[in-house]
């Protein structure tokens, strides 16, 4: 074990919501070549023929409205629309090329859907590009399933989605134990930190009724990083909702789910970090990921790569494509991750696909299969999907950086 891995205590994940690393990222290519970002070539083809490239005039609300289709029908036509088909019906790699036709479904105004091709420049989301630059950038981050929210989280909390490709929130048939369970059950912490009451938690049908114990609300979070009686293993969701506080203010949705207000998403982004932060001791001891649970239904350029087998189906009925059943054999599209740490070396760029001889293919199987490797060692009762996804933590080195080389975002 590296020196950072021994003075690991806590493993924290923040998952927000719904943005592709190119439209968060793809900036970070211009001046650093070790990012799979965009060139400014990258294109798709709209409904009247005309290629349209990606452009860096991405705003942080009123945009993407309605909110693109990122359910699995849509995102199978946003990797493979054009792409031609092996005898038997199965595709040839992802073409990437459905993006704009798409979202042309959707409100039926050409102008209109080649907005999903529009990425933000650097200066625009400071706090994300600022830990990307100074913490371990991964290109290859994948959602689990090309598909949307609730079946991909399940990853991150089970290992798989027990066969759903939906935004069904029960799972009946649950052989597996979640990461949470798994941790309390070998006597050690885990919690999930939901913003409030009013905007709870995606998983709270599924634990909350049985394991209230399991949950704590952001303000408990904050509590717990300054008192220092952070769990061993946190799960952190933003606010997905706008609503009314116990005072009577606005709270504002901060989950950057299209069409909430990206700038909210950075401060709470950056609330989460600097809690960790200015504990020193917690900040020490500490690994934290940031990462979004899907794509969103906007464009990346990057075809998610083929995986091992979940060993479930998902048939026409579920995929809702007539013919097309899901073995869980490739993976959704790709999202922004950093890993962050002050043991992690600074400026780190981990490759994906893009460079085959050293590539690094991660997913949300990977965190329960982080957490498990770590604090339980070996542990058989798992998705075939998590015992062969990739672990993160050897990106943990023998040197901490000092305070002066690690950021701190002001109030």
């Amino acid at each position: 074990m590296t020196a950072g891995q021994q003075n690991l205590k806590h493993i924290v994940v923040l998952m927000m919501e719904n943005r592709s690393f190119d439209h968060m990222l793809g900036s970070l290519a211009a001046t650093d070549p070790r990012v799979n970002g965009l060139t400014g070539s990258e294109s798709n083809t709209d409904t009247t023929n005309e290629p349209v490239r990606v452009q860096a005039l991405a705003e942080f609300q009123s945009q993407l409205d309605p909110d693109p289709n990122h359910h699995f029908p849509a995102v199978h036509k946003q990797l493979y629309y054009g792409t031609p088909f092996f005898s038997g019906g199965a595709p040839n790699p992802p073409s990437m090329n459905g993006f704009v036709q798409s979202y042309f479904d959707q409100q039926r105004d050409v102008a209109h859907s080649r907005k999903i091709m529009y990425y933000f420049p650097e200066s625009k989301v400071p706090v994300l590009t600022t830990l990307a630059r100074n913490y371990a950038l991964f290109n290859g981050w994948f959602s689990s399933i090309p598909g949307p929210t609730l079946c991909n989280r399940a990853f991150a909390h089970y290992g798989t989605s027990f066969g759903q490709v939906s935004m069904d929130v029960f799972y009946y048939s649950r052989q597996y134990l979640s990461i949470y369970e798994r941790m309390v059950n070998a006597g050690h912490s885990a919690k999930v930190y939901y913003f409030d009451t009013a905007s709870s938690s995606l998983e709270v049908v599924n634990l909350l009724q049985d394991q209230p114990a399991l949950f704590g609300t952001f303000d408990q979070f904050l509590h717990d990083c300054k008192s220092g009686s952070l769990p061993q293993y946190s799960f952190v969701e933003p606010n997905y909702t706008d609503h009314s506080g116990d005072d009577g203010g606005e709270i504002v949705a901060c989950d950057q789910h299209p069409d909430h207000d990206v700038q909210q998403g950075e401060v709470f982004i950056a609330q989460v970090y600097n809690a960790i932060r200015n504990n020193p001791q917690l900040w020490e001891s500490t690994a934290l990921l940031v990462v979004y649970d899907e794509h969103g239904g906007i464009f990346d350029h990057v075809p998610p790569p083929v995986c091992p087998k979940d060993g479930f189906q998902a048939t026409p009925d579920k995929t809702g494509v007539p013919g097309l059943t899901f073995e869980f054999d490739r993976l959704g599209l790709r999202v922004p991750a950093i890993l962050i740490s002050p043991w992690v070396e600074k400026g780190s760029v981990v490759p994906g696909p893009e460079n085959p001889a050293h590539a690094r293919v991660f997913e949300h199987a990977s965190i329960p299969a982080t957490v498990t490797s770590f604090f339980l060692g070996s542990y058989a009762d798992r998705s075939p999907r998590e015992i062969q996804a990739a672990t993160f933590l050897d990106l943990l080195s023998d040197t901490m950086r000092p305070d002066s080389d690690c950021p701190l975002f002001g109030d």
